[in-house]
């Protein structure tokens, strides 16, 4: 039909008797099909001045749809000069198109006798069409450095969702159109820069190379999709899965199908990225784009590239984005109805390591299997590891799985500091639905030495052994909990932790919050260790409510006194009472002649020592045995020469206390005593 427009007009132009004068002919035309575009409301009118080589082509159109390629144009105007083509076979029209809400572009059209060409250009871009009367249900385009905006409406036939927001392409399509359906869009596609996101921005992606050959039907509301190809360098954001695509090609290989209003099928998915990472299998999408149905399969003959290239999103979640890996590793997972059914795993000499210093797992290695139905039985071993600097040994872990659950098989002791760690029992559940990662043990501590974990950590040379049992510890909703106490055995007395609990244990800035309680420590040996004065006597006291925000005290309730039962000397030497002074805020000794006479000697009896700090926004609230005028006593003497020390700073600055501490500790303190 389109075709026959021109030569209509000018046989109507031939039939205007000349007259000196210009001819002009005109249509209106309700509707013209094509194969490709329907044209509503057509108006074309064609000038021709007398004995003039050229014509005046002006065409105009209400409404241009092509449906199955997406694209709508409203109040479309071309004008173009109207002459022979180059063979004297045909017409030739080139020039500027113009349509309501877009820029002006160059249309350029060949009407020849076998063939029809179009060339629409701009702005160093172009989009050439050829269609072959010996084949009119086929029409080739050829795209040079093309826009992806101008490839919009024809992605939201498949993905409406998406949105082009950069890149060009080049290539060539063959698009087929016969009566009979169904519309097909089959070539080879080169892009550059590809930059899309969605509305809610759960798919991004910036910066992306590509080469593909692309196969592209619809009918009957069936849309089928194959991509072969490869991928290069850019950005990709699905979900909380972020991907940084390597320099080197990505081979990747899809076919989808979409039926009516149901979500996309993945019969058949490729990913292959060389040694670090080969995934293959299916994948199912409901209406809503959420995952369905998976069964997809991984081999990493290296794993030093999967956490910067593919990981990084994830592990994000649980404060690992800086996450290493090393190793091999192969990977099998199901899922059925939004569901995890099973996961399993064969790892090869698998490190993890934290960049944060947090934890380390070397040499892993074993089968690790999770079943969401019948009973599966299997193993993962190390050869060792740290945990926030605390060495620990290898150990084999008997798993099981059944039901949605992983646990242990038996008791587990994991080698550390001279001692152990026996898990009684390991649970652990995987994300399911609005419910995140889940899992429960119980631990028992079995001599640790306290000498080494003081090493480790860098203490002061500590001596003792750490016991305990914790009969369950629950982490849910990045919150770990632990029922029963920690005692630990040190200076001839006991360290008791209750109220343990840690939120984001794996995240960001770690909480522990915790109650200590300490009984008859022995004051000269623990003194000694911290290079603080010599106190002799017994130590008891708590503290309260403590809580560690990235392991730094943000509050407690700290109450510090010696033992009223000890039944040994009470004595406190002259650099213990300087310290005292020095951290309690002490504003002297008594008075000046006292002052003097108390330098005389080495050390002194006392009665009583105490001392209170309760943390809140960092400034610490200071107490001690009881009041005494403005200020609080810390130690109370007994005997000749008889002292009293007294502190005056009620408000102190925790950070300065905290820098008193360290001064007492290294023999930096300058305390005046008057």
């Amino acid at each position: 039909m389109s075709r026959r427009i021109l030569p209509l007009l000018l046989l109507m132009l031939l039939a205007v008797p000349a007259a000196g004068q210009a001819r002009t002919a005109s249509a209106r035309i309700a509707r013209v099909v094509t194969p490709v575009a329907t044209l509503q409301g057509v108006t074309v009118r064609l000038e021709w001045p007398d004995a003039a080589e050229t014509g005046r082509l002006t065409l105009t159109a209400r409404q241009v749809t092509a449906p199955d390629l997406g694209y709508r144009f409203d109040n479309l105007t071309w004008h173009c000069p109207l002459q022979r083509g180059a063979q004297q076979d045909g017409w030739r029209c080139e020039g500027q198109i113009r349509s309501a809400g877009r820029e002006p572009l160059k249309l350029g059209i060949d009407l020849a006798t076998a063939s029809t060409d179009a060339v629409l250009a701009g702005g160093g871009s172009s989009l050439a069409l050829h269609r072959n009367a010996a084949a009119p249900d086929i029409t080739r385009i050829e795209l040079t450095r093309v826009p992806l905006a101008w490839a919009q409406a024809l992605l939201a036939q498949a993905w409406p969702e998406a949105n082009l927001k950069a890149g060009q392409m080049s290539g060539s399509l063959n698009i087929h159109t016969p009566e009979s359906r169904p519309l097909r869009v089959e070539g080879r596609l080169a892009f550059a820069g590809l930059g899309l996101d969605t509305p809610d921005g759960s798919i991004a992606a910036e910066g992306v190379g590509a080469q593909v050959d692309l196969d592209y039907r619809k009918s009957a509301g069936l849309s089928l999709v194959t991509v072969e190809g490869s991928l290069r360098g850019g950005e990709m954001l699905v979900g909380n899965g972020y991907v940084a695509l390597p320099a080197t090609p990505v081979a990747i290989s899809i076919a989808a199908r979409q039926q009516g209003e149901s979500g996309w099928e993945i019969p058949q998915l490729l990913w292959d990225d060389g040694g670090a990472m080969r995934v293959q299998g299916s994948l199912a999408f409901d209406a809503q784009s959420n995952l369905r149905d998976a069964d997809l399969r991984m081999e990493s003959a290296d794993m030093a590239p999967l956490r910067p290239r593919y990981l990084s999103g994830w592990l994000g979640l649980f404060g690992l984005g800086e996450l290493g890996l090393q190793g091999a590793a192969s990977a099998r997972m199901q899922v059925q109805g939004g569901e995890l059914i099973r996961a399993e795993a064969q790892l090869r000499e698998v490190s993890v390591i934290d960049a944060q210093q947090r934890f380390r797992f070397d040499g892993l290695s074993g089968n690790p299997v999770f079943s969401a139905g019948p009973p599966v039985d299997s193993a993962l071993r190390w050869r060792g590891g740290e945990i926030h600097g605390l060495a620990f040994g290898a150990a084999e872990l008997p798993l099981d799985s059944a039901e949605g659950g992983i646990g242990l098989r038996q008791e587990v002791t994991v080698p550390m500091l001279g001692g152990g760690l026996r898990f009684e029992d390991i649970n652990l559940r995987p994300p399911a639905g609005e419910r995140g990662l889940e899992f429960d043990f119980g631990l028992t501590v079995e001599g640790l030495d306290v000498g080494l974990l003081a090493k480790a950590l860098d203490w002061p040379a500590f001596q003792g052994r750490l016991d305990g049992r914790i009969p369950k510890a629950r982490y849910a909703d990045d919150r770990l909990d632990f029922e029963g106490n920690l005692v630990t055995h040190m200076f001839d007395g006991t360290v008791q932790v209750s109220g343990l609990a840690m939120e984001r244990p794996f995240g960001t800035a770690p909480t522990l919050s915790a109650n200590i309680m300490m009984d008859d420590m022995n004051l000269q040996a623990l003194t000694g260790v911290f290079g603080f004065g010599e106190i002799t006597g017994a130590l008891d006291g708590s503290i309260r409510n403590l809580r560690l925000v990235d392991w730094k005290a943000e509050a407690f309730d700290a109450d510090l006194h010696t033992d009223p039962n000890w039944k040994g000397k009470r004595r406190i030497s002259q650099r213990a009472v300087q310290d005292l002074s020095s951290v309690g805020g002490a504003g002297g000794l008594g008075d000046s002649l006292q002052a003097q006479a108390l330098k005389l000697f080495d050390d002194f009896g006392y009665r009583r020592i105490g001392i209170r700090c309760r943390l809140a926004e960092e400034v610490c609230d200071m107490d001690g045995l009881r009041s005494a005028g403005n200020g609080f006593i810390i130690v109370e003497g007994s005997g000749l020469p008889r002292l009293t020390v007294v502190g005056f700073n009620h408000r102190v600055d925790w950070p300065t206390l905290v820098e008193r501490l360290v001064a007492v500790t290294q023999g930096d303190s300058k305390p005046v005593i008057e």
